[in-house]
């Protein structure tokens, strides 16, 4: 966790940045007014998207992937605490000398601070803004979609189809989670889908019946935060529930590499909370078969459902069904207990 200037809090920029998100952000336009904005930010929202992004990258590791070596674009890159995650999660990677960091953000003001907090914490990697004309290997986007204009998003376009590996993170809610599925489905014939989904097939999300679902996921935020009064004073003022951590996330690969661990064929994921009874959990089930709810009965695996509605709880599984109901299941890849 980053240390956080608690005793230099500015709460006034705090607030201001906090009614900015609300109010809705204009495509295109710095809304970072000073160093100082960055660090606040970076302190406290940011360093709530780093445990998201730290959910992410954790599966990822335990299932043997990483990125290839290369420049690493962080496009949009606001703090930089998504590029700077990305890194830290593989610090071999980090040190490779192919590997570099570039950044872009329509405000100087971000690249300026995400370069300075990049360069401190990894000394002997290269640092820079974006050099169009260097192919990006690994593209890291971060909470951009509400953000993105016409022209914007063709640039968007444009950089991922020049990328072997996408990491992409952006907020749980429905509308920017069903727009990243349509992400998704523009961009599969190009790119091997890592994750969140277990298959390589159309988006289950898409089929008729399921437009009250969307994909979405729950980090877990340090526990010590409960007990420091900053974090809980913070959490009241920006109106923000510290326990819930609600993400959607897309991560590609297309550079031709050999999955270190391929997923087997009955792969399935969990998606979002399910819901724990006495007898039963209920399960938002994604698998090849299509997206569908799912009960999994006590008698099945009477411990995992006792922590399944937790955010560190398992969630990626291999399972067959019969008419709704789990008939078997194993964990693939647990997070440490």
């Amino acid at each position: 966790m980053n240390p956080l200037p608690w005793d230099n809090m500015d709460w006034g920029i705090l607030d201001r940045l906090r009614d900015g998100f609300l109010q809705g952000v204009t495509a295109g336009v710095p809304y970072w007014e000073s160093q100082d904005d960055l660090a606040h930010y970076d302190a406290t929202f940011g360093e709530r998207i780093g445990w998201k992004w730290d959910h992410v990258l954790a599966e990822l590791k335990r299932r043997g992937w990483s990125p290839p070596p290369g420049p690493l674009l962080d496009w949009g890159c606001g703090s930089g605490i998504a590029g700077r995650r990305v890194l830290q999660t593989w610090p071999d990677w980090a040190n490779d000398p192919a590997t570099e960091l570039q950044l872009f953000d329509h405000s100087l003001n971000a690249e300026s601070f995400a370069a300075a907090r990049a360069r401190s914490s990894f000394p002997e990697l290269a640092v820079h803004s974006w050099d169009r004309a260097v192919r990006p290997t690994t593209l890291v986007i971060s909470h951009v979609l509400n953000e993105l204009d016409a022209d914007a998003t063709a640039d968007l376009e444009e950089v991922i189809a020049a990328a072997d590996v996408v990491l992409w993170l952006e907020p749980g809610t429905s509308a920017v989670a069903r727009e990243l599925v349509k992400w998704r489905e523009r961009l599969q014939g190009r790119f091997r889908v890592i994750y969140p989904c277990p298959h390589q097939g159309p988006c289950g999300m898409l089929t008729p019946g399921n437009e009250r679902h969307w994909c979405h996921h729950f980090a877990a935020p340090p526990s010590a935060i409960f007990a420091d009064s900053n974090w809980v004073r913070f959490g009241q003022r920006a109106g923000i529930d510290l326990r819930s951590l609600p993400y959607s996330a897309l991560v590609l690969d297309s550079s031709g590499r050999s999955d270190p661990d391929p997923l087997p064929a009955d792969a399935a994921r969990a998606i979002g909370r399910p819901q724990v009874f006495k007898p039963y959990a209920r399960i938002l089930g994604c698998d090849a078969q299509g997206v569908r709810s799912l009960e999994l009965a006590k008698r099945i695996d009477a411990r995992l459902i006792k922590r399944l509605d937790r955010a560190d709880a398992p969630h990626l599984f291999a399972w067959n069904d019969e008419q709704g109901q789990i008939e078997h299941l194993r964990v693939l890849f647990p997070p440490p207990s």
